[in-house]
């Protein structure tokens, strides 16, 4: 049986859907998605640029409201927002585990588009790291 997991934060339009992508190449044995309280129209280009970067598409995926999955019986659900600028949402279906694992926003980046890139680059590293580290200690 494959583990049932939600990465949850507002927009649902980079973090989350970098996060869905990374931990789906990370293990096949997560049923991964990605949800948002108030869901963006559209996920962020930049996100998807960086992604290509490292060899992962996630043109495919789109913003998701998180009321969709309250229905299933979770695994973890991980909120990714900054708790310094933004409220985390909370997710009031069945859910083994809860877990916060925090990253900037980087629709919140300015700059040229170079340095806005760089700024969702750092975002997908700390994001893969932080997710790899989980699905090992975890042993997912």
């Amino acid at each position: 049986m494959k583990v049932k997991m939600l990465v949850l934060c507002t927009g649902n339009c980079c973090r989350s859907q970098m996060a869905e992508g990374l931990i789906r190449s990370l293990s096949n044995g997560i049923e991964v998605y990605s949800a948002g309280t108030r869901p963006e129209v559209k996920i962020n280009p930049y996100a998807v640029e960086v992604m290509k970067e490292i060899g992962l598409d996630i043109s495919s995926q789109y913003p998701k409201n998180a009321d969709e999955f309250k229905q299933i019986d979770l695994d973890y659900v991980i909120t990714v927002c900054d708790n310094a600028k933004e409220l985390c949402p909370v997710f009031t279906g069945n859910v083994k585990h809860r877990l916060h694992i925090g990253f900037i926003d980087p629709a919140n980046a300015t700059g040229t588009d170079e340095e806005i890139r760089n700024v969702y680059r750092k975002v997908r590293d700390e994001i893969k790291e932080a997710f790899s580290e989980l699905l090992r200690k975890e042993n997912i």
